[in-house]
């Protein structure tokens, strides 16, 4: 069941079948740092996620499955959370698979969320938050419009001490 799509990805809730995958994922430590994850995640844990707390209106978070438009493939996946009814803003999360990178799935699949956002939903703002040494995801957000708005100083410990998270902004445009 597709979501929202173009030529390049496709967007879909993430399902219980899905949980392997995101297993996966969630528990490579290389990405831990950006995600902020500091445990690893079971398999029951994640599925618990997928069957009751993947609702965007109760639960304010939102996972989505990235897949390949051609060939199906999943390739990422990518979040809305923070979501802010009354204030009409939400952040955004995405991680696409090591192999998948560099193909414009990230900037597509953006793109199309940031649609959904701002026509479905109506948001007048999304964000993000970049760690000050993910200078790919610096490109990337700048790349899409988004707006360097702040900088959270020695922000996240890491082993070597402490880095900035940088904060990005896209405000639709009126």
């Amino acid at each position: 069941m597709m979501f929202i799509k173009n030529n390049i990805v496709s967007l879909r809730i993430a399902e219980p079948n899905d949980a392997e995958k995101i297993y996966h994922w969630e528990n490579d430590t290389e990405v831990w740092l950006d995600s902020e994850t500091r445990v690893p995640y079971s398999m029951r844990q994640i599925e618990q996620f997928l069957l009751n707390n993947n609702d965007l209106l109760s639960e304010k978070q939102l996972r989505l499955m990235v897949e390949d438009a051609k060939t199906g493939a999943q390739v990422g996946c990518i979040d809305i959370y923070d979501y802010d009814e009354f204030n009409s803003r939400a952040g955004f999360g995405i991680l696409i698979d090591k192999k998948y990178r560099g193909n414009g799935y990230a900037k597509n699949a953006i793109t199309l969320l940031m649609n959904y956002c701002f026509n479905t939903l109506l948001l007048n703002q999304i964000y993000a938050l970049v760690l000050a040494s993910n200078l790919g995801s610096q490109l990337l957000f700048e790349s899409i419009g988004f707006e360097r708005c702040g900088v959270k100083k020695q922000w996240c410990k890491t082993a070597n001490g402490f880095t900035d998270q940088i904060e990005y902004q896209f405000i639709k445009k009126k």
